[in-house]
């Protein structure tokens, strides 16, 4: 069975980075269709994601045609299994830290499949709960399990979540978790190479 983790913390950071009618402010703006409502309208929680196309290089478009159903199977043999696949992730953080937005945040993304996350409330209360798309938001940083993510990727994505935990009350640093966690026999990401103390230590930085 997975165990929650993530990092400790508390909410109340400050937030540099502005969010406007659940779209990030900094962000460039490609919308996916490849989302719907939120069940019960919760957004409490954010999964963080690897990922490279094709697998291990970076740069180009691969990533945001494969979530707005424009990927060519004839691109790349790596693409022809998931060229057809229906998915998306709220954001992008590229490998220069660029920020790149497909979901509006209040809008359920499909980005974490079959997953379990034992939820731990503010009361203390633990329960297990699946289908963790219909309240979390999904963070997808470009990269590789065993690459070491950028300095900029890292400073991003504290900015992203400090704009995050500022807007959405219910989401805190210790509700932070990766793909990994929540689906290990399915998924790595975001790998051993990403370094979660390191994220911890950005955001108890000043900004």
């Amino acid at each position: 069975m997975s165990q929650q983790r993530g990092i400790d913390g508390q909410s109340g950071i400050d937030a540099p980075s502005g969010i406007d009618d659940h779209w990030l402010s900094s962000a460039r703006r490609v919308v996916s269709p490849n989302a719907n409502d939120r069940p019960a309208g919760e957004v409490s929680a954010v999964v963080l994601h690897g990922i490279s196309l094709p697998p291990g290089k970076f740069g180009g478009d691969a990533i945001e045609r494969l979530f707005t159903n424009t990927l060519d199977p004839a691109w790349h043999p790596a693409f022809a299994t998931i060229a057809s696949l229906r998915v998306s992730a709220h954001l992008l953080i590229r490998r220069d830290g660029e920020c790149v937005q497909f979901v509006a945040f209040d809008r359920r993304a499909w980005h974490a499949g079959k997953s379990r996350w034992r939820d731990v409330d503010r009361a203390g209360k633990a329960r297990w709960r699946q289908g963790l798309n219909d309240f979390t938001i999904g963070i997808e940083l470009e990269g590789a399990d065993e690459t070491p993510y950028r300095e900029a990727q890292y400073r991003a994505l504290a900015d992203v979540l400090r704009a995050l935990i500022q807007h959405y009350p219910a989401i805190t640093t210790s509700r932070l978790t990766g793909h990994a966690h929540i689906a290990p026999l399915r998924k790595t990401d975001p790998g051993p190479a990403f370094d979660w103390a390191y994220l911890r230590r950005c955001l108890t930085e000043s900004v």
